[in-house]
């Protein structure tokens, strides 16, 4: 058997790889240390104008990654991502399930429109991108890595409020699994990312309803009530998506793996 050397452990070089929600906050961070590896990232987002800004900063920095404008709970549209991808670099290599809402709404005001679409982009919209990239992978007859990034409210109740998003979340978690048993003897491995409190645009408008955030792409981290003492910032997330994503984690499947300053062990 022989042993990769250090040196191309990390590298993504000649791979293309996917990022859902991948323009902004976690999901940019995810794209530009995928891309910072070698890969060819696509960055599909709903709002085009700040993917595309998110591909300018890439692609200035010296690195590959291009646009689709995708809602990930529409089935054609995910249809789209995969042949406008396989036109842009001819292959799929990794996919980010990123995408996702976390809109707040107490039980009493959850309306069905609300929990549907809620569901809808943080469940089915990664099902429905793992269903079709899959069988692509499948298809290139070489493996592949999938990643979904849950939460650990797939773990442990979020704050009230957020039912629906935590209904999501334990969704996502337990998809992960059993598509995991599914799809190792195809050589695809589908672990998932749990973060616990990250400093992203959308957390800041939720700590700040009403008011214009502009946060810096990784911004420094505030204090925050956990053993490490501040809260994440989205490029500790994007480290733990660029490891699953490589040949560093080769022999895991199935796996989640939490990232949260040590969070859930209060």
């Amino acid at each position: 058997m022989n042993i990769t050397p250090n040196s191309q452990l990390l590298t993504l070089q000649g791979k293309t790889a996917i990022v859902t929600g991948g323009s902004i906050g976690i999901g940019y961070s995810i794209s530009y240390r995928l891309a910072e590896a070698g890969a060819n990232v696509v960055i599909a987002s709903r709002n085009v104008v700040e993917a595309q800004k998110a591909v300018d900063e890439i692609t200035t920095a010296g690195y590959s990654a291009r646009v689709v404008q995708t809602d990930v709970s529409n089935e054609d549209n995910i249809k789209n991502l995969i042949s406008k991808t396989l036109e842009f670099f001819g292959s799929i290599d990794i996919l980010v399930n990123n995408a996702g809402v976390f809109p707040y709404a107490t039980l009493s005001d959850l309306t069905p429109e609300l929990f549907d679409s809620t569901i809808a982009i943080n469940l089915k919209g990664l099902y429905l991108s793992v269903k079709y990239v899959s069988e692509q992978m499948i298809k290139q007859g070489k493996g592949g890595k999938i990643i979904n990034i849950t939460s650990i409210d797939a773990i442990h109740p979020s704050m009230i409020g957020l039912s629906h998003y935590d209904a999501s979340k334990h969704g996502a978690w337990g998809f992960t699994k059993n598509v995991a048993l599914e799809l190792a003897k195809h050589s695809i491995a589908v672990n998932a990312v749990a973060p616990g409190g990250v400093m992203t645009p959308g957390v800041a408008h939720m700590q700040n309803p009403g008011q214009a955030v502009e946060l810096e792409r990784n911004p420094e981290p505030p204090k925050m009530d956990v053993p490490m003492g501040r809260m994440g910032v989205p490029d500790d997330i994007g480290k733990v998506v660029l490891f699953l994503s490589s040949e560093m984690s080769n022999y895991m499947t199935g796996s989640q793996i939490v990232v949260d300053g040590g969070y859930l062990l209060k």
